[in-house]
């Protein structure tokens, strides 16, 4: 049960062998007992979703405990996507760690944090002034956007939209739609959070100029834009299911936020950094955000996110503001660079492209003999394949649960997402080979027969 791809094929990470193999029961003796300590020492609102404990990683895959070597669709949920341990992050973590840990950039500040703010106004889109500020999540980056548009308008409400998600801490928490398992008995919430529905092409059935209308109308309605500091919306819903808005919609919210002295947000912590073929998935839409978050993939792994915008709504907050004790960490900067550096001159967006016309191509197929799998959508190397109940369209998250486990237990990790829980999402590193990617598609293809 293994296919190998020459190393030669790789675009980064550890020299581990570019192969699926399973070698014991799943999960192994050595992962069940780690896994045991784990049921004993951490809180059990901490879940694992997958049979294995991970020592190693590089390419398209993971190597657990007991040497089974899993393929990698996940990407530890789009962070790793210039590939696990690559070998130019892994020496400038190294680098850095062996000369500088710590000062607090608040304090004492270095030239690295500073680079990765050039690097951040250089490539999000727009040829505006830019200023940026880093932090420690993408929650964190989220957060801080708020507080940066509320200051710079001088009002207080947020609208949101249906499917989104936005993080797991009270603000954030207000700001993500679905309840379980992200909100479910952690409120109150922080106020002024609003909804707005969302285009959601596969089930609403609406343009892009249909969808925004009905946003807009219902914004103007219940918050009124006297009152609006701010829109924030995935440009690509990630958590709500990969969904794509109808041609038009950011185009239409967008503008109106123009006309009406409100800041539009673009979340692109999941979106961000070539995973959708474009360094970010504004771009596909046409759109300038004012602000821009970002996070997962910026380091390479290590935790860093960004807040990105106009220079006059960045500079709205007063001196020691925005800020934080690790917030632009000089290690997690050094990664972001190297991770910076591999995205532009790897050609990484290229990469997703191909990456999402391999995984389109099999899935259509497997649609044509599976009509469970009711959409297929995405952009680059971030795609979603929704499955229904073929008769009524009734979402089926069941077979959703059902399919991952069994694709896991034959070495190949899949996520699940969706506002229903029935989408299957494909956020492979962008390392990874041909060969591997096209074994696993096999193996969903083969394990769907059996569900």
């Amino acid at each position: 049960m293994s296919t190998t791809m020459t190393p030669d094929a790789l675009l980064g990470g550890p020299s581990l062998p570019q192969e699926r193999r399973i070698v014991t029961e799943l999960p192994g003796p050595k992962s069940a007992e780690i896994l045991e300590r784990k049921a004993a020492a951490v809180a059990a609102g901490v879940t694992a979703s997958m049979p294995l404990v991970a020592v190693a990683a590089g390419g398209g895959v993971v190597v657990d405990a007991d040497g089974n070597s899993f393929t990698d669709l996940g990407s530890g949920i789009a962070v790793t996507s210039v590939g696990n341990a690559h070998p130019a992050v892994a020496r400038a973590i190294a680098d850095q760690a062996a000369a500088l840990t710590h000062t607090c950039f608040m304090i004492s500040p270095y030239e690295s944090y500073i680079a990765v703010a050039e690097a951040l106004n250089r490539l999000t889109p727009g040829d505006h002034d830019k200023r940026s500020a880093l932090f420690n999540s993408g929650a964190e980056a989220v957060e801080n956007a708020v507080k940066i548009a509320r200051k710079y308008t001088g009002k207080q409400a947020v609208v949101a939209f249906d499917h989104g998600y936005h993080g797991r801490t009270n603000l954030t928490m207000a700001l993500t739609a679905k309840n379980r398992p992200y909100k479910s008995g952690f409120g109150p919430f922080a106020p002024e959070i609003y909804r707005a529905p969302a285009s959601y092409p596969y089930r609403d059935g609406l343009t892009g100029a249909d969808a925004a209308k009905r946003a807009i109308d219902l914004i103007e309605k219940q918050v009124g834009s006297e009152n609006l500091a701010a829109v924030i919306i995935e440009p690509i819903q990630g958590e709500g299911g990969f969904i794509v808005p109808a041609d038009g919609f950011l185009e239409a919210v967008t503008a109106w936020c123009r006309e009406n002295d409100v800041v539009f947000i673009a979340d692109e912590v999941q979106t961000g950094f070539a995973r959708t073929g474009a360094m970010f998935a504004s771009e596909h839409f046409g759109i300038v955000p004012d602000l821009i978050t970002t996070a997962k993939g910026i380091a390479g792994g290590m935790p860093l996110a960004g807040v990105t915008g106009r220079a006059e709504i960045m500079d709205a907050a007063h001196a020691g503001g925005l800020g934080g004790t690790y917030g632009g960490n000089p290690v997690a900067c050094a990664a972001a660079l190297a991770a910076i550096d591999a995205y532009e001159n790897d050609d990484l967006a290229a990469r997703a492209d191909r990456i999402g016309r391999l995984l389109t191509e099999r899935l259509a197929a497997i649609q044509q003999a599976d009509p469970r799998l009711g959409d297929i959508r995405g952009r680059g190397a971030m795609i979603a394949a929704e499955f229904v109940d073929p008769t009524t369209g009734e979402p089926d998250a069941s077979l959703v649960a059902q399919l991952a486990a069994a694709c896991a237990q034959q070495g190949v990790l899949v996520l699940t997402c969706g506002t229903y829980g029935n989408v299957i999402r494909f956020l492979p590193p962008l390392a990874i080979g041909d060969e591997l990617l096209d074994d696993a598609l096999d193996v969903i293809a083969s394990e769907l027969t059996k569900i």
